[in-house]
């Protein structure tokens, strides 16, 4: 695999997306700990992978309404921790963001992606062994294709595909996960996900990973925090108790959880928790990784506490969390109580041979920043 020479990396003019999210890129890549090579290879391929939306000035509405995040930015990043090591960066992003409807958004997201991969020798056979599930001529839902990065020394990725289960209509989304399992060789996966109220999101690891995973995200609506520990399959996984003390630490609910019978919530909760199952072993049927993401901003007044309650959740698991203000501050210059919606999600994740992980999702707020929750308003943004 070869990366683009770092004397060929740029980044998009200042006050435009591309600018504004590669500049974000930069001090996040050093903060984990990046080389200033690798840093600049990545900011490039980020402006490369927005296309003609990265030129496009910020004082102009966002270029569509991506579902990736609240004010619409087709970017999102994220660390991932774990003990004893520096966190490693990842960046979401929709590369067929502006495109003129669904279909054309997918076809192009499609086209970046395949050439992103053929630059850096990654296959994308078991995508295209999927195209006709996920892309019809006439797509719906709120998401094409969304590419995922983990950056790593060198300057060539670990690459990740979001496609969108719903795509040939929400009454049909569990039949296309379940083709799609078993056209990939897990015929028994499908029966071991847990009952949730819709398929989110069906996601392939690409190219050069140790256990190449298939992943299928749900959402779980106003599920009690007693009943989220059963949602794992994963064999060997955390146990209830765990996944159950993780939610009420990032939520900060009392033994009625997500319910908000111990006190009035900063905001009404409109997005589900979302569950992620992985499977490596087609032979198996069980995941072999289990993640809880918790929409940490409709849970905390402002970033301030979100923030609190992600370095206490890296205490607990042995994490240092001492790189996560400075990241914060590498996204944006306001004060974390300032707003809220900043700090996206935590996450707890396990998987077979790893130690835990929390994840700490950061908005890019290219184009606005919700102002902090002192009562609960009358509505609040829809998000993933």
């Amino acid at each position: 695999m070869t990366a683009p020479r770092p004397d060929t990396a740029g980044t998009a003019a200042a006050g435009t997306l591309g600018g504004h999210t590669a500049g974000q890129l930069l001090r996040l890549s050093r903060i984990a700990g990046l080389s200033e090579a690798d840093s600049q290879i990545y900011a490039r391929t980020l402006v490369e992978a927005l296309g003609p939306v990265a030129r496009r000035p910020l004082d102009l509405p966002p270029p569509d309404d991506s579902f990736l995040s609240d004010d619409h930015t087709p970017v999102e990043f994220s660390l991932s921790f774990e003990p004893g090591r520096a966190p490693t960066l990842r960046v979401l992003l929709e590369p067929g963001a502006g495109a003129a409807g669904p279909a054309r958004n997918g076809a192009t997201g499609l086209r970046v992606l395949r050439e992103l991969a053929g630059r850096w020798g990654v296959t994308t056979d078991r995508l295209d062994e999927l195209e006709d599930l996920f892309f019809p001529p006439s797509p719906e839902g709120p998401l094409a294709l969304w590419c995922a990065l983990e950056l790593r020394p060198g300057g060539v990725p670990r690459v990740k595909a979001y496609l969108n289960p719903a795509a040939n209509g929400p009454q049909h989304a569990a039949k296309t996960v379940r083709k799609a399992l078993k056209r990939l060789g897990h015929r028994q996966a499908f029966t071991a996900l847990p009952d949730g109220d819709r398929h989110l999101f069906f996601a392939l690891d690409l190219g050069d990973w140790d256990e190449p995973r298939v992943k299928v995200y749900l959402a779980h609506h106003d599920v009690p925090a007693a009943q989220v520990g059963a949602l794992s399959r994963m064999e060997g996984g955390p146990g209830p108790a765990e996944i159950e003390e993780f939610l009420r630490a990032a939520t900060g609910t009392g033994a009625d959880g997500l319910r908000g019978d111990d006190g009035p919530r900063p905001r009404r909760v409109r997005r589900p928790l979302q569950t992620c199952h992985a499977f490596t072993d087609t032979a198996a049927g069980l995941p072999s990784g289990f993640t809880l993401y918790v929409p940490v901003r409709d849970h905390a007044p402002h970033d301030g506490e979100a923030l609190a309650r992600a370095t206490e959740l890296l205490r607990r698991y042995g994490m240092d969390p001492a790189p996560l203000l400075p990241a914060v501050a590498a996204v944006t210059s306001r004060q974390p109580e300032d707003g809220v919606g900043l700090v996206a999600y935590l996450g707890l994740a396990h998987q077979h041979g790893r130690p835990p992980r929390i994840m700490t999702y950061l908005s890019s707020e290219a184009y606005e920043v919700r102002p902090p929750a002192v009562t609960a308003p009358a509505e609040a943004t829809v998000g993933r």
